[in-house]
């Protein structure tokens, strides 16, 4: 069992005392972020981290002054420790605007390799970002987009048909980590174990799940993983891993004279320097959610802090969920097997209307298709404004949880 410290019900307040935004008053009261899923909140060392970094000079690199040497070693710092992060080394990572930017520019390269007859696969539980890339790559270049579809409404993968759909043209699967609506975690094992028998590359979208859980690339043996900063408490930043033989082989979209060497040559244009100065930051807080002799170490151990507390949230918010007698939940009735996101519609009342009196109530969540339409197709709700999506982070507590069932009862 993972051991709850420092981050417990009794001693939350400590966590929650460091971001600001937990701290804003509206009307006299504090909002309640249920938001999560869709952006965290960032703690005042990641704040300050930016800030600072424009206060003290802001240059590009390979100047020969001493800003410009600070900035270079804050994108080696922002490199490592995003590194310690996914189990990578500081070579396989490269970073860009967003998430969908960074897979853009990996399919445009990747996609090159491509002919006629070959094949790709995506999934009708992923985001659109993690669609749409490989999809429109496939379209350049004449290449069978296969979709590997759900079992049923709780939004499991359906892994068995995965067997019919790999074959020795499939190129590459594209597979979330975990789904943004649902919260059900994908058995990434079984998947890249699938497609090493036929020599498929494995693409791995880790946004929703990277708040909640670490990974080891290494130890997945995945070949590309995404993730953004500002869904674990960062800034707006996407980040790439890739197999150091992928990075180094493939040829990227670059303007001629930027450097030619892995991973600069992925990073088109100037980095958001400010951005990884809040990274930087992002991951020391992460860590200091831990104990360990080493930035891993430290990270091992406070993602065991975090996975342990926001299950007890989870447990919570299901026992909760019991009381709502109209109440669907589309995913996992059940803590195992899925992050503390929850799916939720009430009979046919349109969930944009409950999110926007939740709103009203300084309550936020999400509501309707959530860029994975595929999904909601599947459950056939998207036409029905798609769902009511809550998302609980480690700095989220059992008394916001009731917070929102009572103004639920009430809209209701």
């Amino acid at each position: 069992m993972a051991k709850c410290f420092p981050l417990t019900s009794d001693n939350v307040d400590v966590i929650r005392s460091q971001f600001p935004a937990l701290q804003r008053k509206i009307e006299g009261d504090s909002p309640t972020y249920l938001d999560g899923p869709g952006g965290t909140q960032s703690p005042e060392s990641v704040i300050l981290a930016i800030s600072d970094y424009l206060r003290g000079g802001n240059s590009n690199l390979g100047g020969r002054f001493l800003v410009s040497q600070e900035t270079e070693a804050i994108v080696a710092k922002a490199r490592e420790g995003v590194a310690a992060l996914l189990g990578a080394s500081k070579e396989e990572v490269f970073f860009g605007a967003n998430m969908t930017s960074v897979t853009f520019t990996l399919s445009r390269a990747l996609c090159q390799e491509w002919q006629q007859g070959d094949e790709v696969i995506v999934t009708d539980a992923d985001h659109g970002a993690n669609r749409s890339s490989w999809i429109m790559a496939a379209q350049d270049r004449g290449v069978t987009v296969q979709h590997l579809p759900i079992v049923d409404q709780q939004g499991a993968l359906d892994l068995e048909k995965l067997d019919g759909l790999l074959n020795a043209n499939t190129r590459l699967v594209a597979i979330t980590a975990a789904s943004n609506i649902t919260g059900n975690k994908t058995d990434l094992d079984v998947v890249i174990d699938k497609c090493r028998k036929v020599g498929s590359k494995v693409f791995v979208d880790a946004v929703h799940l990277l708040p909640h859980q670490l990974v080891d690339v290494k130890a997945l043996d995945v070949d590309f993983l995404a993730c953004s900063a500002y869904k674990f408490y960062g800034p707006h930043l996407g980040i790439m891993y890739g197999k150091a033989e992928w990075l180094s082989s493939l040829t990227p979209y670059k303007v001629a004279p930027a450097p030619d060497v892995t991973p600069k040559r992925w990073e088109t244009g100037t980095l958001n320097f400010e951005a990884l100065s809040g990274v930087v930051a992002t991951i020391d807080y992460l860590a200091s959610l831990g104990e360990g002799d080493s930035l891993r170490a430290r990270l091992v151990s406070a993602y065991d802090n975090i996975h342990c507390y926001e299950d007890e949230l989870a447990a919570y918010f299901l026992q909760k969920l019991k009381d709502v007698e109209s109440a669907e939940l589309f995913g996992l009735n059940a803590v195992e097997g899925r992050t503390a996101t929850f799916a939720l519609r009430f009979g046919e009342r349109d969930p944009a209307e409950i999110a926007e009196a939740l709103g009203q109530r300084q309550i936020y969540v999400w509501s309707g298709h959530l860029y994975a339409d595929r999904l909601t197709d599947a459950f056939g709700v998207t036409e029905k404004g798609g769902i009511l999506r809550v998302g609980l982070m480690h700095y989220n507590t059992k008394a916001e949880i009731d917070t929102f069932f009572e103004a639920l009862h009430q809209i209701l």
